[in-house]
C-alpha cells in the first residue's frame, strides 16, 4: 500500500494500538508507539504524534499519561471495567443455552474490550469445557427468529427436539424430533431467561392454553403470515408470576396452593416465589403461604428437597397427589 495512503490510516492504527497495548499498569512511550506505528508501515515523527494524540483525545478517547524519568501514555476509562466484564464471561459460562463453542467465541470477543494485557484474566476465568452446555449451535439464531416473530405479531412453526436412550452398538443419550418430526404451530409472545435456560412463552390455539419451550430445544423456526393469537390472554397474564409458579416445576394444572412453612425457609419461599406472596403467622416457629403453582412431578420434587419444614394445607387433592408420590417413591426401597 502506497505509503500517503497508510498516513491516512495513522489515527486509526494509533487508536487501536494504546487499545490493544496499553492501560492504567501499562503505558507506552513516543518511541514504544512510533515503533509499533512501524509494524504497520506508518512513519511517525515525535512532534506529528503529539499532534496525533491530542486529536484522539478530542474525539474522546480518554489518553492519560504518567510521568517520571519518561512520559507513558496509556487509556484510562473504557466502556466496560473489568469486574464488569468478568460479571459477563460468568453469566456466559453459567448459561445452559450457549453452547460450548459460542461460549469461547463470545468471552474472545469480550477480551477485545481491554488491552491485550487485562485480556489475559478474562482468559483465566474460562472454565467452560466441564460445564452442563446445549448442543444446539443454532441458539443464536433462534433468539433472533423469536424476536422478529414477536416484533412482526405473526406465528411460527417449528420442530421440537428431545432425548431418548439408543440402546446399539453404541449405548448413549441421542436427541430425537418430537412428533416424529411433525412441525408445531404456536403463537410467540415472550421470551424468558430462567434457571440458566431460555424458553418461549406462547399461545396454542388448538389447546387453547399458554406453554412454554426450552429454545435450545426447537429447530427449523420459520415465520408465518398469520397473526398471532391470544392476545387476550397475555393481557391478563403476569409473566413474572407466571415464570415462578411454572419454570423448574415443568407443566402441570395451575393451582392455588397454601403451605405451612418453617420459618428458616423464608429465604427459600422469597426466591421461588418472591417478596410480594401472600403470608400469614401460623406459630411461633412456621407462617402459612398462599402461591399459585403447576401441580406436576417437578413441583412435589420441589416440597421433597425441602424436607419436614414444608407441608400442603390446601387443596386437599394437591396433597393426596403428594402423598401418592412419596409412595410411589418408598415403593422403589421396600424390598431392599
Amino acid at each position: 500500500m502506497a505509503r500517503g495512503s497508510m498516513q491516512k490510516q495513522k489515527l486509526l492504527y494509533l487508536q487501536k494500538i494504546l487499545l490493544e497495548k496499553t492501560d492504567e499498569k501499562h503505558g507506552l512511550t513516543t518511541t514504544e508507539i512510533i515503533a509499533e506505528l512501524q509494524k504497520y508501515g506508518i512513519s511517525s515523527e515525535r512532534k506529528s504524534l503529539y499532534d496525533d494524540l491530542k486529536v484522539l483525545e478530542q474525539f474522546g478517547l480518554d489518553i492519560c499519561r504518567t510521568r517520571s524519568n519518561t512520559t507513558r501514555y496509556y487509556v484510562g476509562s473504557r466502556e466496560f471495567e473489568i469486574p464488569e466484564l468478568k460479571l459477563l464471561v460468568d453469566s456466559i459460562q453459567s448459561s445452559k443455552f450457549i453452547t460450548h463453542k459460542k461460549s469461547i467465541a463470545l468471552i474472545k470477543k469480550l477480551e477485545g474490550l481491554v488491552s491485550e494485557h487485562n485480556g489475559k484474566q478474562l482468559q483465566r476465568e474460562v472454565i467452560v469445557s466441564n460445564r452442563v452446555k446445549t448442543v444446539n449451535e443454532k441458539i443464536y439464531y433462534n433468539v433472533d427468529d423469536l424476536h422478529n416473530a414477536i416484533n412482526n405479531d405473526v406465528q411460527i412453526t417449528f420442530k421440537y427436539l428431545g432425548w431418548e436412550v439408543n440402546f446399539g452398538s453404541t449405548d448413549k443419550i441421542v436427541r430425537r424430533e418430537r412428533r416424529d418430526g411433525a412441525l408445531y404451530r404456536t403463537s410467540p409472545w415472550a421470551l424468558v431467561w430462567d434457571d440458566e435456560n431460555y424458553y418461549l412463552v406462547a399461545f396454542d390455539e388448538n389447546d387453547d392454553m399458554i406453554k412454554h419451550y426450552r429454545v435450545d430445544k426447537m429447530d427449523c423456526i420459520e415465520l408465518t403470515d398469520e397473526k398471532r393469537k391470544g392476545s387476550d390472554v397475555f393481557k391478563k397474564l403476569n409473566i413474572a408470576r407466571y415464570t415462578n409458579s411454572v419454570f423448574s416445576m415443568f407443566g402441570g394444572t395451575e393451582t392455588d396452593v397454601a403451605l405451612s412453612v418453617d420459618n428458616s425457609l423464608v429465604g427459600v419461599i422469597a426466591d421461588r416465589f418472591g417478596t410480594d406472596v401472600f403470608i400469614s403467622k401460623e406459630s411461633e416457629t412456621s407462617f402459612r403461604v398462599d402461591v399459585k403453582v403447576m401441580l406436576s412431578p417437578q413441583f412435589y420434587a420441589w416440597l421433597f428437597g425441602l424436607g419436614d419444614k414444608v407441608k400442603i394445607l390446601s387443596p386437599a387433592s394437591a396433597a393426596e397427589k403428594y402423598k401418592e408420590y412419596l409412595s410411589k417413591i418408598l415403593k422403589l426401597y421396600a424390598k431392599q
